[in-house]
């Protein structure tokens, strides 16, 4: 095992972004513009001009006792949206305004859940996602979580360049206004209708007589979700899901009574999913002290691994994956961030050591 004395020195970052009083919770990046959306535990949501490294509006959006869970930004909702979840049991959709962001929100769900698992908009598949040498020709990638904006408009110098100029390549779907949730039970998972801020049936659903033929409530709770469209199936959703025991569930809500599959790859609770940008597989974490890279199979039902990696410390928070699904992070318990090498099963390298991670 490697000792702590022997780690390579961290990279120097990019940029430090200042401004927070209280503990960074989560981030997330516009899909195309240089924006970064970043939330607090005290409840505020900052909006960060990437290229000029400072803030462009402040704003309190839950409340201070409960703070934010979670901010999210996709395409799928247009170019002006931004969503945050609080554990004061509610989901907020806010209008980009002028700069910063609207003085109430465009949308409030009332969700009467509070835990710690955090929302998940739709993610779809990537133009050209490659999968070891074969080329998958795909819709482009409409999820932000995690990405950073490449698409910056040349000779531009500010966010207010890129507010003004506007969007021309920007890809917009009517309907996919969907965001995927633990629910107010701990037992099932939600879906909610952005647009109407109604809630879509229940993960599993409830049949006639009030019973589903397929129960989760032995899994007590619902830790990591992800809901994404399948390739050329691109008008149904699907929902993983992650559990406490270990366990995760795949779910097509065209039957929202029963799985498409239940696997179990961990022995400790599930915290981390993330679908790659083919949407023909993924990554999971745990409290144990592994990673597991999966394949889905839409056709067969199944989810298979396809490579577990050992750790050397347990305790996987977060993943991200690139948009061509060469690369993924992850963000450990271990103070500890690393980049993979997805295609090789490695960490890759940093400085002059080969398959050494990369800490920050």
């Amino acid at each position: 095992m490697r000792s702590k004395s022997k780690r390579p020195p961290p990279p120097d970052p990019v940029a430090v972004l200042r401004g927070h009083g209280a503990s960074v919770t989560d981030v997330c990046f516009h899909p195309s513009r240089p924006i970064l959306f970043t939330g607090s535990s005290d409840g505020e949501l900052r909006i960060w001009d990437t290229i000029q490294h400072c803030t462009v509006s402040s704003s309190w959006v839950h409340g201070a006792a409960h703070g934010i869970i979670a901010v999210a930004c996709s395409s799928l909702l247009g170019t002006n949206k931004v969503v945050s979840q609080g554990r004061d049991g509610t989901v907020k959709c806010w209008d980009i305004e002028g700069g910063g962001l609207s003085r109430t929100p465009s949308l409030t769900i009332k969700t009467n859940a509070y835990h710690f698992c955090k929302l998940s908009l739709v993610k779809k598949p990537i133009a050209n996602a490659k999968q070891g040498k074969q080329t998958v020709d795909l819709e482009i990638s409409d999820d932000s979580r995690g990405k950073t904006a490449e698409n910056q408009v040349e000779g531009s110098n500010s966010f207010e360049d890129h507010l003004q100029g506007g969007l021309t390549e920007e890809t917009y779907v009517e309907g996919l206004k969907y965001v995927a949730m633990a629910g107010e039970q701990s037992s099932e998972v939600e879906i909610w209708d952005l647009k109407t801020g109604e809630r879509s049936p229940r993960l599993p659903q409830e049949n006639d007589v009030g019973s589903s033929s397929f129960s989760t409530k032995e899994r007590v709770m619902w830790m990591a979700v992800q809901s994404f469209l399948l390739p050329g199936l691109q008008v149904f959703l699907n929902v993983l899901a992650g559990c406490e025991d270990g366990s995760m569930l795949w779910w097509d809500i065209c039957n929202p009574r029963i799985p498409v599959t239940s696997v179990k790859f961990h022995s400790e609770p599930v915290l981390s999913l993330c679908i790659d940008g083919s949407s023909n597989g993924g990554i999971s974490g745990a409290s144990d002290d592994k990673i597991v890279i999966y394949n889905l199979d839409y056709p067969m039902g199944s989810c298979v691994v396809k490579k577990e990696i050992s750790l050397e410390w347990p305790g996987i928070s977060s993943i991200s994956i690139q948009p061509d699904c060469k690369i993924a992070a992850t963000a450990g318990w271990d103070h500890r961030f690393q980049s993979w090498n997805i295609q090789l099963s490695q960490r890759k390298s940093c400085g002059n050591s080969e398959i050494s991670p990369c800490y920050v």
